[in-house]
């Protein structure tokens, strides 16, 4: 479901949107492109250091969209720029072997954000 063009994006600096809404009002938190690891599985895990009310949301509805770009890697018909939007379900990792490995890549992080992708589509 993740295409070529989609780590492309990844491996470029760009700010990520993540919108996540429990029985309240939509709230967006950001993080980097960089901050992205994607699993074998194509799960899409995230550093968490704060992101309380993303948590507080993803606990009352798991449901999640994503929005990730750059300038540096061309679009369609060869624009610069491209960018995608992702859904899926998401669950916050407090232990085990993926929390781990990302703890070791990000010390920072408390927790980590696990998105599992439904629906990945390009944009641009």
């Amino acid at each position: 479901m993740l295409t070529e063009k989609f780590f492309d994006v990844i491996k470029k600096e760009g700010v990520v949107s993540i919108v996540s809404w429990g029985i309240d009002v939509p709230h967006v938190v950001n993080t980097w492109n960089s901050y992205l690891v994607v699993t074998s599985d194509e799960r899409i895990l995230i550093p968490a250091y704060a992101m309380r009310r993303t948590e507080k949301n993803v606990n009352q509805n798991n449901k999640v969209k994503i929005t990730l770009g750059s300038k540096e890697v061309l679009g369609y018909k060869d624009y610069p720029g491209t960018g995608f939007a992702i859904e899926g379900t998401a669950k916050y990792l407090e232990e085990g072997s993926e929390f781990d490995m990302m703890k070791e890549k990000f010390s920072f992080l408390t927790r980590v954000l696990e998105v599992t992708v439904t629906s990945a589509k390009q944009m641009l």
